[in-house]
């Protein structure tokens, strides 16, 4: 199935759809990424900086933050309106927001000095930027040599009924907007072997591309 880039959207728009996604239940979406985090044994991240780039439509930094309490994190989206919902989540968790930072600016111009972060995670980003090598360059750039990286995004599904029928069974029950949205992320999507060829065209190729679900695919740096 032919990629379909996301539409323009104004900021309203933005902002309406990260205030509807954030009232969405991401209980499953966290759980596999926390999952495949999990899995990569990377320490109990003491003294290291995390990294944390984009999309987020559900609370996964926090979970993050939960889970690895001796790590700090440093949080990035180029849309603004999308950290809205998790910048008033952190508002209630004291404990956890000493430990997290959100920085404002896009992946060019937000304050990222270079080899410096122990971890980068980023999920529901990839599909949604202008230029995907705009993510690869970033975190090669960024990435402390040898640190773990764990990407997490949704996967084309090869035909359009294939994507009606994840529309059907992961989004029934969401409001009409939602569902449009998640039809239009799916289209948006990449599949795994022009992931491939994106990583190529940065100079990381040693990056794993795996599929970690029907609609998940999730690229990654085990620790050195």
């Amino acid at each position: 199935m032919k990629r379909r880039p996301l539409p323009p959207r104004g900021p309203e728009e933005e902002r309406l759809l990260a205030q509807a996604w954030a009232s969405a239940d991401h209980t499953e979406t966290d759980a596999l990424f926390l999952r495949l985090l999990r899995e990569m044994q990377p320490g109990d991240l003491s003294g290291q900086l995390a990294l944390a780039l984009g999309g987020w439509p559900g609370p996964a930094p926090i979970g993050f933050l939960k889970a690895w309490p001796k790590a700090r994190c440093y949080l990035v989206d180029p849309v603004p309106a999308r950290l809205e919902p998790l910048a008033s989540a952190l508002s209630a968790m004291p404990g956890v927001a000493r430990r997290c930072r959100i920085l404002s600016g896009d992946l060019s111009s937000a304050d990222l000095p270079a080899a410096t972060y122990g971890l980068v995670l980023s999920a529901d980003l990839l599909h949604r930027l202008d230029d995907p090598l705009d993510l690869w360059r970033a975190i090669q750039r960024v990435l402390k040599p040898g640190a773990p990286l764990l990407v997490m995004d949704l996967m084309r599904p090869p035909s359009p009924g294939w994507a009606e029928s994840l529309v059907a069974t992961y989004a029934d029950d969401l409001p009409a907007s939602l569902q449009q949205d998640f039809r239009a992320t799916l289209f948006a999507a990449y599949e795994p072997a022009e992931i491939r060829a994106q990583l190529e065209a940065a100079g990381i190729p040693d990056l794993e591309v795996v599929v970690v679900s029907d609609r998940h695919l999730a690229i990654r740096r085990f620790p050195a």
